[in-house]
């Protein structure tokens, strides 16, 4: 077997740039020889197509994916409620919004696309950092919850109630979901009445 070794120059490129990098962040580090050595050695690894990341990094490669297509990508819905700990499913696509609008990119990692209205696109918008260098957006507890609510139709009631239900018992605040909820009509009347029930 080949053993590769690393000249301290190649180590230098390396730690001047993020963990994950597109193909064009990495040549403003080096040329493409010293890109192409590093990938053959191993200190490179393809992500997806024009997507690398460091081989000592083990982060999240679908989400450095998705930000890196599209830098307004939100985690929504069941993926967004998974992560806040409000539902125990595990979905098997990432739920990603995006501003009505805009374009979806084709990705290797399995995503299902929302398009929410630009105008409320941002409330309850937080950053979820990657690594150094990437980050995603992701929707709070409070603005999953209401979405829940608002798209049943498509994810059906008990997906709510479900988040709610734990979210309260995390200690969650009503007067807090229902001044968010005031954005979204559809979903503030379905939330009174839940509340009402479980209060």
């Amino acid at each position: 077997m080949e053993v590769f070794t690393m000249s301290d120059a190649d180590l230098d490129l390396l730690s001047t740039m993020a963990d994950t990098f597109r193909f064009s962040e990495a040549l403003e580090h080096m040329n493409r020889r010293q890109f192409y050595n590093l990938r053959n050695q191993g200190r490179i690894v393809q992500i997806s197509r024009g997507l690398y990341r460091k081989s000592d990094w083990y982060g999240d490669e679908d989400l450095a994916e998705i930000s890196s297509s599209s830098p307004q990508a939100t985690i929504a819905l069941r993926s967004a409620l998974a992560r806040h700990d409000l539902i125990d499913d595990i979905p098997d696509m990432l739920d990603i919004a995006i501003p009505r609008g805009t374009w979806a990119p084709r990705l290797s990692t399995p995503v299902r696309w929302h398009r929410f209205d630009p105008d409320t696109f941002t409330i309850g918008r937080d950053i979820l950092p990657i690594d150094a260098g990437k980050q995603i957006g992701i929707y709070s507890a409070t603005r999953s919850i209401i979405d829940a609510y608002r798209l049943q139709h498509l994810e059906g009631i008990e997906l709510g109630n479900e988040a709610l239900k734990r979210w309260l018992r995390q200690g969650g605040q009503p007067s807090e979901l229902l001044r968010t909820a005031r954005s979204f009509p559809r979903a503030q009347r379905a939330l009174q009445q839940a509340l009402t029930i479980l209060l």
